[in-house]
């Protein structure tokens, strides 16, 4: 039997290997999605009987600024926020905000009348609003009493 030198963070440093092999996997190499010039607006879709409602938080940005398109069922939100920090004398101690461009794509559950879409843009939230087409329209069926 060999004596072994006993490395007490030898299965530390394994594990932390791991860890990043894992988040390199997920996220890609670099971790793209930790960046602090890389941000993603949140949204809200939900829906009545006869539109999608689209809500996208995007504070800080002219609407001339946003471009949102449709192809087939899916919408797609682009646009960029600019940065506002000028580097005169101030000393920036923390900086959270996240700026750059930004792409949000989402696949509508239901078909939309293309030409009928309307977006307004208030208090920093986009509204996108979607009329279905008549053909997914609920329809309600009458029940005939014999």
């Amino acid at each position: 039997m060999d004596i072994m030198e006993w490395k007490p963070f030898r299965e530390v440093s394994k594990l932390r290997s791991e860890m990043d092999r894992l988040w390199d996997d997920y996220f890609g190499s670099g971790r793209r999605a930790f960046k602090p010039e890389t941000w993603v607006p949140s949204v809200d879709v939900s829906e009545t009987g006869d539109k999608i409602v689209v809500k996208a938080e995007i504070p800080g940005i002219d609407s001339k600024d946003i471009d949102i398109s449709l192809s087939g069922d899916v919408l797609t939100i682009k646009g960029e926020k600019k940065s506002e920090r000028e580097e005169k004398e101030e000393n920036y101690h923390l900086v959270e905000r996240s700026y750059g461009s930004f792409a949000r794509t989402l696949r509508l559950p239901v078909g939309v009348e293309a030409d009928k879409i309307e977006a307004s843009y208030k208090q920093g939230v986009l509204t996108v609003t979607c009329p279905k087409k008549e053909e997914v329209k609920p329809k309600p069926i009458e029940i005939k009493a014999e």
